[in-house]
């Protein structure tokens, strides 16, 4: 199991976490939000916001971002 700081991801006290909705999103209601919180990267359905929240580590978040541009950006 990885933690971080003697805590799993799923751990995380979300509790008074600051939302934002993410920057690509165009009004249409197809939205994610986004926390960061002591190393912990909340992403909830901005549609849902008492629905479920997937948990990540800092580090898992950058590398997911950074792939994700990489692959748009070569049409992968």
């Amino acid at each position: 199991m990885n933690t971080h700081y003697g805590r799993t991801a799923r751990e995380a006290d979300l509790s008074g976490a600051r939302w934002r909705k993410s920057s690509h999103s165009s009004g249409n209601g197809a939205c994610v939000e986004v926390a960061e919180t002591g190393g912990i990267v909340a992403v909830r359905d901005s549609k849902d916001r008492s629905g479920p929240v997937l948990r990540f580590y800092a580090a898992q978040w950058a590398y997911f971002i950074s792939t994700a541009a990489e692959e748009a950006a070569t049409g992968s």
